[in-house]
């Protein structure tokens, strides 16, 4: 992943703004699918760096996987907190 995009700064920006058109389940819906898409994301990345060091070394495979490993709970732990954020739009109020 890419140090450019900050996730952390990203998704509070995306959840405020989807519940903000006041359709909570589409919101909610699309932060999920971005929630997805970011997992996603770090899951590719893991599976590259796993081939990329297919063949090399032991060692060099062994520090490939733990990265892989890394990066792939990483994905999930971003989205599990977006997906979090967005069962808390049910909790925003409608103006």
């Amino acid at each position: 992943m890419t140090k450019g995009f900050n996730i952390a700064l990203a998704a509070p920006l995306l959840v405020a703004g989807l519940a903000l058109t006041g359709c909570k389940t589409e919101a909610q819906r699309e932060v999920d699918q971005q929630a997805e898409a970011i997992d996603d994301s770090y899951e590719a990345e893991a599976d590259l760096r796993e081939a990329i060091a297919a063949g090399a070394p032991n060692a060099v495979q062994n520090e490939a996987r733990n990265q892989a490993e890394a990066l792939r709970e990483q994905g999930e732990r971003t989205k599990d907190h977006l997906q979090n954020m967005a069962k808390e739009l049910k909790e925003v109020p409608r103006q």
